[in-house]
């Protein structure tokens, strides 16, 4: 499945880089076509960096795209063609294998770090928490669920990978159908409070990426805000974005 992923992020970059010999001054970004084409190029250089193929060669993409529309016999056998994806694709694992191992020492040292400052909170499970806003008396919800919840999550440098606070726009989700990390602070809540919780892979995503923006092994830092609990017998869909459970 990882080899198919890897022929089809080739092929079409390809496709963007078929002009890739024509100066940048030429290229025009006006249209919507011209806009798109632009994004789809771009979309795919963040792909193929992720799976570690920043150094492929945009000449020898065009030359296969070219010698294929006009129909001409390959430069290269389908044996050597194979065996070159396949050197790819071993070396996009050990780069992505690497990562998480890093991404995982990191998060360690991280949490033991953060687990020392005072006001943070350390459960049974490893999930740290710190009370930004404490309500007295609130109700707290259950596994069974469901809440309305502002919330921005940042990787352990900083960087935002997920925010319905900028996004202006609180989201409902079922208590239960969420990451494993979220679970567990979310019944710690009571409606009203802010938390800022720090989540362990293992409790988060671990060695699987969701996406380009979340590493494998990453350590999850989220500013967590309860504003609601909503009648158990009310209809309720998880939203697409909130971080889903496994």
């Amino acid at each position: 499945m990882r080899h198919q992923r890897l022929a089809t992020a080739v092929a079409l970059c390809g496709l963007v880089l078929v002009g890739c010999e024509k100066q940048a001054a030429e290229v025009e970004l006006k249209t919507p076509a011209q806009k798109a084409s632009y994004g789809i190029g771009l979309n795919m250089g963040r792909s193929m960096a992720q799976e570690g193929l920043d150094d492929l060669d945009p000449q020898a993409v065009a030359k296969g795209i070219e010698d294929a529309i006009a129909k001409r016999e390959q430069r290269v056998s389908d044996d050597d063609l194979m065996e070159a994806f396949t050197a790819l694709q071993t070396r996009a694992q050990e780069r992505m294998t690497k990562m998480g191992e890093e991404n995982l020492a990191a998060g360690e040292k991280y949490l033991a770090e953060n687990a020392k400052r005072e006001g943070v909170t350390v459960t049974e499970s490893g999930l740290q928490y710190e009370v930004l806003q404490a309500v007295e008396g609130g109700q707290q919800p259950t596994v069974d669920d469901i809440v309305t919840v502002h919330y921005e999550g940042r990787l352990v440098d900083g960087s935002v990978f997920d925010s319905s606070i900028q996004r202006g726009n609180p989201i409902d989700l079922p208590v239960g159908g969420v990451i494993q990390g979220w679970v567990e602070a979310l019944q710690l809540m009571r409606e009203g409070e802010k938390y800022r919780i720090y989540i362990p892979s293992d409790l988060a995503y671990g060695d699987q990426s969701p996406s380009p923006a979340i590493p494998a092994n990453s350590v999850l830092v989220f500013d967590l805000e309860l504003l609601d609990i909503k009648d158990q017998s009310a209809d309720g869909e998880e939203a697409d974005d909130a971080p889903a459970g496994e």
